[in-house]
């Protein structure tokens, strides 16, 4: 195989240009047209292209480097069609007359040279900052369709392009975490003092790009509300075993699922997916799998419990028991993570009053339940002390308004309240 240089093409008479993004890596496969550097002006940015295809043998460049007109960006190794001498040489002699030609006719402007290249390579023109914004969304910004002059993309462009989910697919596909970003610190940590670098969790680094994916892609909107669970409480410490007597250990939260289900067959908008919203369809599940953020040392685990619609409380917390020491020794099989309704975190054996929980994507919503506390309630003309269940509804405000979410908590409430907590048990 042959191999060649690819080097920086004509910018103009701009020398010492950073390079902000380098969009490949050594032994990857690249064709004709892909982008491989990205350069940053004053004014604008552009991705720099190869024009062959290969295998890049050496990156010859790194984020943060200043290159000119002519410098290497890597080594290639052409492929067989490619690697064709006579080919070659054309090519070489092409691109050389191509050079000679914008040298004598350049204008020494950076925008232009960059509109030059754009329009030759079909690359996107776009500014420093709405590149900077369209990364920080984990959105292609050569997928957008720029509404300036000249296609040029803003980040109104991008937003449009993120919130009506055009870039949905594209960020299931992958997010990639390993990337570095462009942020530098102006100063290093151990400057200021001791330090230690440890390596990130494995289960935390495996949940990051999907938490990022489901942050950037839904408008979460998060609804507060308190619920009145004496009643559900008192029945709970009542429970006994009818054979031995022994008082029966039932977690709250089997309390808390079997409501959630009840109110999920009321309001089927939230147990609902949507992968495309540009395709207008949406996905109405009819099992009631429930998900259950469980913490281990390892991070942060969501396994799914099955047909909780035909479970009784008894069995749904012995089951919780047993799947959440299945997460903690890593025994569970990766498929129990998918096929949800709905995920419920709870803080409640830990602390805390609300929060914002993030929605578990595909699903459209997630509740959070923080720790129950006794609060004095004015009822009947007096105070009384009730047990209140702080909790925190997050949904997809693209399908779900605040009305919905409303009565959808109301639901919940009633649910675990004196007339229904009875129900539930059965």
């Amino acid at each position: 195989m042959s191999t060649i240089d690819i080097k920086v093409p004509n910018i103009g008479d701009f020398k010492d240009v950073e390079i902000i993004e380098v969009l490949v890596q050594n032994g990857q496969e690249i064709s004709k047209g892909d982008s491989i550097i990205t350069l940053e002006s004053d004014k604008s940015s552009v991705e720099v292209p190869s024009d062959y295809s290969g295998k890049i043998l050496k990156l010859k460049v790194k984020v943060g480097d200043k290159v000119s007109e002519g410098d290497l960006i890597l080594e290639l190794e052409l492929t067989e069609k490619e690697g064709n001498q006579d080919n070659i040489k054309a090519k070489t002699q092409t691109q050389e007359n191509k050079v000679n030609k914008e040298k004598v006719a350049q204008p020494k402007k950076i925008v232009s040279n960059i509109q030059n290249i754009s329009s030759s390579n079909n690359l996107v023109q776009a500014s420093p900052k709405a590149r900077k914004f369209a990364r920080e969304l984990g959105a292609d910004i050569n997928k957008i369709k720029g509404s300036q002059k000249f296609g040029r993309v803003t980040e109104d462009d991008i937003k449009l392009f993120v919130s009506t989910g055009l870039n949905q697919n594209e960020q299931n596909k992958k997010y990639d975490t390993d990337k570095k970003t462009n942020f530098k610190l102006e100063y290093e940590h151990s400057e200021f003092g001791e330090i230690e670098t440890k390596d990130i969790p494995r289960i935390k680094k495996l949940a990051a790009p999907h938490l990022v994916n489901s942050y950037n892609a839904i408008p979460h909107v998060t609804h507060h509300d308190e619920i009145d669970i004496t009643e559900m409480e008192e029945f709970r410490n009542s429970l006994i075993d009818h054979y031995t007597g022994d008082k029966l250990k039932i977690t709250p939260l089997a309390f808390i699922m079997k409501a959630l289900v009840s109110a999920l067959k009321k309001f089927p908008t939230f147990n609902a997916s949507i992968e495309d919203m540009s395709d207008g369809k949406i996905t109405f599940k009819k099992y009631y799998h429930i998900g259950v953020a469980v913490d281990t040392p390892n991070g942060l685990m969501v396994p799914k419990i099955r047909e909780v619609d035909k479970k009784n409380i008894n069995y749904i917390s012995k089951e919780l028991r047993e799947v959440a020491q299945m997460c903690r020794d890593l025994k569970i099989d990766k498929k129990e993570f998918y096929g949800g309704s709905m995920t419920i975190s709870s803080l409640g054996g830990i602390g805390g009053s609300f929060f914002t929980p993030i929605i578990n994507y595909p699903e459209v919503a997630i509740l959070g339940v923080s720790k129950s506390n006794k609060k004095q309630v004015f009822i009947d003309n007096q105070f009384k002390t009730r047990t209140i269940l702080p909790i925190s509804l997050s949904y997809d405000h693209r399908i779900i308004d605040g009305a919905e979410a409303a009565r959808f908590c109301n639901e919940i409430r009633d649910n675990l309240g004196k007339n229904f907590a009875f129900k539930l048990a059965i």
